[in-house]
Formats: structure tokens, sequence, C-alpha cells
């Protein structure tokens, strides 16, 4: 019952958090922390270039709430921040995604599709999912080289998403890129979950629902005992929206009922 509870508030009632983002990126500035892009830090990384001695890694998964991920950005700009944000299909906005890359943040693909061709055909093993794996990596392939097509820029990092099927599955949609020649052909440098840029992080720190806010530990308390942090963040745990929240749980028990 306190779980369902946590979860209206969170959904519904909760107060805009976004003043305590601003505190956390002006609290990083003056702990002296660069604070960078996906894209920007892995290309240090694959040309061998020194990192920053304290570098906070901003990584955006903009599942729902296109109007909050805004408010992050105008923050961001605010503070010469820059940061990656990763789009579903369902959330593109391509006029959004070209602000931001002139900024010079990042806005690349946040892809989901094992869980959305898993959906679709009914797939409930792993050993269904794989069976169709070539399948998949050619609607992944399609749909990256049209958001690019439809961006006008090239993207050479991007993220999985964790959806519930993955969970009861115990399938993540990295696997899509445990292929080196689809890696190859998208021009894709790095996953967001590569063990390449992992490695490089004291921690790695995700937003949480309503009352954990974050785990493993608050940002506020990693950039007083830590010096190379990952940090990701999505819209919903900000700001409540009511109507996105509503459209995006009446979906999740929609597909869980079809599933």
């Amino acid at each position: 019952m306190n779980t369902l509870l946590n979860r209206v508030y969170s959904d519904y009632f909760m107060p805009s958090r976004l003043d305590k983002y601003e505190e956390l990126l002006v609290r990083a500035i003056d702990n002296g922390f660069a604070q960078t892009s996906v894209r920007s830090l892995f290309q240090l990384i694959i040309d061998g270039l020194a990192l920053p001695d304290k570098f906070l890694m901003h990584r955006h998964d903009i599942d729902t709430d296109i109007e909050t991920a805004r408010k992050l950005f105008v923050i961001e700009k605010r503070l010469n921040i820059k940061s990656s944000f990763y789009f579903r299909l369902k959330t593109l906005d391509f006029k959004f995604m070209k602000e931001i890359e002139e900024y010079g943040s990042e806005a690349s693909y946040h892809y989901e599709e094992i869980a959305t061709f898993a959906k679709r055909n009914r797939l409930r093993t792993v050993t269904e999912v794989r069976e169709r794996l070539v399948e998949i990596r050619c609607e992944f392939s399609n749909n990256f080289h049209a958001i690019e097509k439809q961006l006008g820029r090239k993207l050479t990092t991007v993220a999985s998403h964790g959806d519930f099927v993955n969970r009861r599955l115990n399938f993540a949609n990295t696997e899509i890129l445990a292929c080196h020649d689809l890696r190859a052909n998208c021009g894709i440098s790095c996953e967001a979950y590569d063990k390449k840029l992992l490695n490089v992080f004291d921690i790695y720190i995700s937003d949480k629902p309503y009352p954990q806010h974050f785990f493993p530990m608050s940002p506020f308390q990693a950039i007083e005992e830590k010096a190379r942090i990952c940090l990701l963040t999505h819209p919903r745990q900000w700001k409540t929206n009511w109507v996105e929240n509503s459209k995006d749980n009446l979906l999740r028990i929609k597909e869980g009922l079809s599933w």
C-alpha cells in the first residue's frame, strides 16, 4: 500500500524539484567539477586524452515529459552546462533536439527495440527473442538512421531504455548492440552502458521515485566525496506532469495486459 501511495504522490502531488536540480549544478560548479555530456567525455576516452580531475557526466533519459526536459535544459543553458538527452521513439521532438545540439549538448536515441518487438509479437521467452534478433537489429538500424536523417546530424552514442518486458525476461535492450557489424554500420562509438565508459566513474547515480530520490547515494553527497560521477536523470523524477504520467501509466497497464 505504501508503494502505491508513494507512486501516486510522486506522479501527481510531488512539488517541483527543479530548484534542487539547479542547486546541484551550482554546487558542482562551486566544487570544481567539469560537467559534460556522454559524447564529449567518451571522445576524450577514445582519444586517449587526460580526463578532468573532477567531472560530473549528465545523462537524461527522456522516457516521458518533454515539457520538464525543456526546463532541465533551460537550467543547464543558464549555467553553461553540457549534457546528453536520450529520446525514445515516442518522445522524439526534433525541434527541441536541434536546439540541444546547436547549444553544444547532445541529443540522441533512447532505444528499446527488443522490448517493443517482444510486446508486438508476444515473445515471452529469451529463446524466442534470440531467434528474432536479426529482425530486431534491422528494426533498430532503420529507426536509428531515420532519426539521424530527420535530425540532420550524426549520432555517435545511444542509451538503452529499460522496459518491464526487459525486467521480466532478464534480457536488456543492450543485447542489440552486442554486434560489432551493427555498431560499425551505424557509426556508434559508445552505448551508455559500455564498460569502457562506466569504468571511468567512481560512482554511477540514478534518480528514483519519491521518497528515495537517488540510488545509491545523493549526488549532493557524491560531489563532496567522489571525483568522477555519472548522474542519470529522468524528467518524471523532478516535476510532476499529470497528463504525461497518466498516459504513461495507462499505457503500461495496457501493454502488461496484452503481452
